[in-house]
């Protein structure tokens, strides 16, 4: 791993110009640019800020232009197309257009992509282009800007970048995964993969670099490492460290040398604090840096020839440095070894000093040198918010009544605005949608085999023609039975070939207006305006048509060649062009009038002619005529043609097309045309019918040759094989009879060795009878051996035993004595040890005796202390039996009082009940008498009986009044009673495991007897109440009575 060396910087960065976008408010508001983008002569860039307007920088001729407004942002920028002209953008909704900043039209407009497009790689050639997004890339082919390919892959996975590798065909593509694969541009074919990095620097890739010569691969992401692959030996080469305080690496460039044959040494790293650091990649040196920590780079583009590097700031401002400038330390010679010391300048410049900005008025220079100033080019915006040109603006716009006045005396318009300026008369309404839904329906089948009828060089154009007719035939179905529309359409085809929609709202345009009323006739040509043109001609001129009546020449030679193919094919680009700048000026009358005009310019040519064959070739081919004097005669005739047979009478006034959505289409004889639409489709359809039978013939006879042709070669093959059979006949007998020979010579070779074998087993078995001889012999002498050694070896053991035993006396006789000898010492130390235990024992005895007498007298202190104890807990008990008892007495006393009060109650309530009843005989009584008494006053009875209802609800509220009285006093003995059991449980004090009862407490005996007072006065109260009620009840019973005889008297 190499590690860059720093060498000391230029303090000054060398800048040539500093472009500030700022608007003409009252309070300025700088644009920010987002994207830049050299063209391949590096001389000349684009820049796009975020409100999507375009601007070109000539830096060769020190001026700019702004070339285009998109509306929105731009998102990527590429100006290294084959027409030097046009460049590619892609806008923030996810579209690329293609922009031509001559011109400033719009070329074509490629759609395709979901996400944001982020960039735009361009083949060597120009011819090609990949546009990348997120979540794919596309190859498009910018001659006729359609997709060709496209890269569709795992959203898991990601696009890091596509690219074209430098002056190559193969393209390059890198994933998030750090996949790279090398591909083939034309067949797609995946020419190899490069290995995955070392897991030691492994790092996620972000951005990439390519030498110009394709060989090396530089890839960079977050991390200060550097990854450089050889693409020809595939495989990572070396790795560079940067410097500790760059921590992400944002972009990639090298820098391109003349002299290096493209294999680039500098490398350009932009790094997360916005300093551009160029290192050379085969030293490790760094070599110079642009950008500071204040004022940081954002992106960076250098040019194709390494003059220039064009930086986009963080502050949005653009700012261009000269390479030159930036290698001159590096380049320069050594210092001289003499120093001259100069005197200090009298005037020094200020730091504001070294900017000059370009505003409309005179430009003001700083005295500093040329190389070291600093250009800061400030873009204003007008009053009206408009960036173009003077030389292009119109001072009172596009009138159409100037343009006609400006036509008449040029004669016709710039060519470089005509496109415009037919566009703005025409008011094409530019429908995308409409257009693209067209198209999206394919070829027509009317034009499938346009190519045979009008065979075509460039296979561009007949695709541009072949799309324009079938929209046009999908638009309106007239369009695909037209014969001479390829004619009317293809000079406009050839014009607008580069932009599909604005050739095919001309078309659209021209045939709305200038060709009213050619279809109401169809299939036939338009008899009505051909009898316009004649009558026109007959008025005009009266001895050209009468000579064309001589020789049998109607309107449908002279005129209508011209109208169907709208004088392209008698006339020259430019003369054509000329002509239709005044057409689109005019009336749609003027086309007529222009077939009338050519005639009379012609008629001296005509006027020679006798044969139809000349005037057919006459009306063509092109001519020996001025153009100019057919559209002075077309005015002319304008001028002094009658009302009556004036076209403009019988035409209408132009109409644009709709903006949305194209208007419907139905000038025709709709019927005519759906006829001619079934013939078509019968004609079709039978020929289909047609082509099945000869299809179906043709199989037929191809499997009748085919079926004689397997019966030949059958029959051939079964006689080959007849033949092959024969043959193989006589070889077999052959054979066998070889084969039997060749037995009977086995059989004899057979008995011969059988006689060897025989004699050979005889040999061997006499010499094993022998060997077994020999080997029983040797084992007798072997065991004789044994023997003698084995009795040798037990006299030698005899001998060894007694000398063992001997000496084993003698040890046993020593270890006796020594025995002997340690049991009298072992005695002495047991004995001195059985008398210090005797001496601990004792001492033990007298400890435990000890310790047992203080046991006994703390026993007893302790029975003394648990007797006492008992003896105060038994009069605790007893206590607590004697309040226990206390409390039952008093509960029971209790108990027997409210039993007493409930049987007064329950007497009280048989009375009440008794009192009732007689109160209610008293009362059926009464109205029993009342009722015989009163039956005829009806006007009494519903008093009478409301007072009768009011009885019954008293007595009901009554009867209420009383059960509800009852219950609570029948409820009361039962509370007290759970009251008393309660306060009698929470009486009772609580006690230790030994006791069950505890002291009572003096108040609870004062809250008793509070209690009993109470209920006693509770009692009394409730036996007055019933009184009362009694006593109320009886006087409102009167009452009820005597109303009535009140009422009554």
């Amino acid at each position: 791993m190499a590690r860059l060396n720093a060498l000391r910087l230029v303090d000054a960065f060398r800048i040539i110009v500093n472009i500030i976008h700022t608007t003409s408010d009252y309070l300025p508001k700088v644009l920010r640019f987002l994207n830049v983008a050299f063209d391949s002569s590096g001389d000349c860039l684009i820049a796009g800020d975020h409100q999507g307007n375009i601007y070109v920088f000539d830096l060769s001729g020190n001026r700019f232009n702004l070339v285009q407004r998109t509306a929105q942002a731009c998102t990527a920028l590429a100006f290294n197309l084959r027409r030097k002209s046009e460049f590619l953008v892609a806008l923030a909704d996810y579209s690329i257009k293609c922009f031509d900043t001559v011109t400033k039209e719009l070329i074509s407009w490629m759609r395709g992509h979901e996400s944001s497009v982020f960039s735009i790689s361009v083949h060597a050639s120009g011819r090609y282009a990949i546009t990348t997004s997120s979540d794919t890339a596309q190859l498009w082919d910018l001659d006729t800007f359609q997709r060709k390919r496209k890269l569709n892959i795992l959203q898991s996975v990601g696009i890091q970048k596509v690219f074209f590798l430098p002056l190559s065909n193969t393209i390059l593509s890198c994933f998030k995964d750090n996949s790279i694969f090398a591909w083939e541009c034309d067949t797609l074919f995946c020419k190899y993969q490069l290995p995955p990095p070392p897991e030691s620097s492994s790092i996620l890739y972000k951005v990439f670099a390519v030498t110009r010569d394709g060989r090396i691969l530089a890839a960079g992401g977050k991390s200060n490492h550097l990854h450089l692959w050889c693409l020809e030996a595939k495989q990572l080469f070396r790795i560079i460290q940067m410097p500790t305080k760059v921590r992400a690496i944002r972009y990639l460039e090298f820098l391109p040398d003349s002299f290096d044959a493209g294999s680039n040494q500098v490398l350009g790293v932009l790094s997360q604090d916005g300093i551009m650091r160029f290192i050379n990649v085969q030293t490790c040196k760094l070599l110079f840096e642009i950008g500071n920590l204040d004022e940081g780079i954002s992106s960076s583009v250098i040019s194709p020839h390494g003059r220039y590097i064009a930086s986009i700031m963080e502050n949005g401002s653009l700012n261009i440095y000269s390479v030159q400038a930036l290698t001159q330390e590096i380049n320069k010679p050594p210092p001289p070894l003499v120093k001259v010391i100069e005197d200090l300048p009298k005037s020094k410049l200020s730091s504001g000093d070294m900017k000059m900005k370009v505003t409309s008025g005179r430009v003001q220079r700083p005295a500093k040198s040329r190389e070291n100033q600093i250009q800061t080019r400030i873009l204003k915006q007008d009053l009206t918010g408009h960036f173009e040109n003077k030389e292009n603006e119109l001072s009172d716009g596009l009138n159409k009544k100037r343009l006609q006045i400006l036509l008449k005396g040029y004669g016709e318009y710039p060519t470089k605005y005509r496109m415009f300026i037919w566009r703005s008369l025409l008011q094409l309404p530019e429908n995308h949608t409409a257009f693209s839904s067209l198209i999206d329906k394919g070829i027509h089948v009317a034009f499938l085999n346009l190519q045979k009828k009008y065979p075509i060089k460039s296979t561009k154009l007949l695709r541009v023609l072949q799309r324009t007719l079938s929209a046009l035939a999908h638009w309106s179905a007239i369009f695909s039975d037209t014969p001479y529309l390829p004619l009317l359409a293809f000079p406009f085809v050839k014009l607008f070939q580069n932009n599909q929609l604005i050739c095919f709202e001309v078309v659209a345009t021209l045939i709305i207006n200038w060709c009213q009323h050619w279809f109401e006739y169809f299939p036939n040509p338009p008899i009505n305006i051909l009898s316009m043109i004649e009558n026109i001609l007959a008025f005009h001129d009266k001895e050209l048509l009468q000579h064309f009546r001589d020789h049998d020449i109607t309107s449908q030679v002279y005129a209508w060649p011209l109208l169907e193919t709208v004088f392209s094919e008698v006339l020259t680009r430019e003369e054509w062009l000329k002509l239709f700048d005044n057409v689109f000026s005019n009336h749609p009358s003027f086309l007529l009038l222009t077939v009338v005009a050519y005639n009379i310019c012609s008629r001296a040519p005509l006027l020679n002619c006798s044969l139809k064959d000349d005037f057919e070739y006459f009306f063509h081919h092109r001519n020996n005529l001025d153009i100019s004097v057919v559209i002075r005669e077309v005015y002319h005739l304008m001028d002094t043609t009658p009302a009556d047979i004036h076209p403009d009478n019988m035409l209408d006034v132009f109409v644009a097309l709709t903006k949305g959505q194209y208007p419907v289409f139905n000038q025709y004889p709709k019927f005519i045309v759906d006829y001619q639409t079934q013939e078509r489709e019968r004609i079709r359809n039978d020929e289909l019918d047609y082509l099945r039978e000869r299809q179906t013939v043709e199989n037929m006879q191809a499997e009748v040759d085919q079926q004689r042709v397997e019966d030949e070669a059958w029959y051939q093959k079964q006689e080959l094989l007849r033949k092959a059979e024969e043959t193989r006949r006589e070889m077999l007998l052959q054979e066998e009879e070889k084969m039997i020979q060749q037995r009977q010579r086995l059989a004899a070779v057979k008995r011969e060795l059988k006689v060897k074998e025989m004699h050979l087993q005889e040999a061997a078995r006499r010499r094993f009878l022998k060997l077994q001889q020999d080997q029983r012999e040797m084992e007798l002498r072997r065991l004789e051996d044994e023997i003698e050694r084995k009795v040798h070896m037990r006299d030698q053991e005899m001998a060894s035993a007694v000398k063992d035993l001997e000496m084993r006396h003698l040890e046993l006789e020593s270890q006796k004595r020594l025995y002997e000898k340690n049991l009298t010492r072992n005695q002495e130390t047991v004995a001195k040890e059985i008398r210090e235990d005797a001496d601990a024992y004792r001492r033990k005895v007298n400890l435990e005796e000890h310790t047992f007498h203080r046991l006994i007298e703390m026993d007893q202190t302790q029975n003394q202390k648990t007797q006492k104890l008992i003896e105060e807990n038994l009069a605790k008990a007893e206590q607590a039996c004697l309040n226990t008892d206390w409390r039952i007495q008093a509960l029971h006393k209790q108990r027997c009082d409210d039993l007493q009060r409930n049987e007064c109650y329950q007497e009280m309530a048989k009375l009440l009940q008794k009192n009732r009843r007689k109160e209610i005989e008293v009362l059926n009584a009464m109205m029993e008498k009342e009722a015989k008494k009163w039956e005829e006053a009806e006007e009494k009875d519903f008093r009478l009986k409301s007072e009768k209802k009011a009885s019954a609800l008293s007595d009901a509220s009554r009867q209420w009044f009383l059960e509800k009285e009852i219950n609570d006093a029948l409820e009361h003995p039962e509370g007290p009673r759970c009251q008393y059991e309660q306060v009698a449980s929470s009486c009772l004090p609580r006690t230790s495991p030994g006791s069950d009862v505890s002291e009572v407490d003096a108040s609870t005996w004062i809250s008793l007897n509070q209690r009993k007072i109470q209920w006693d006065t509770m009692e009394q109260d409730l036996l007055e109440r019933v009184r009362n009620l009694r006593q109320r009840l009886t006087a409102q019973a009167r009452n009820n009575c005597q109303t009535p005889h009140l009422l009554a008297t």
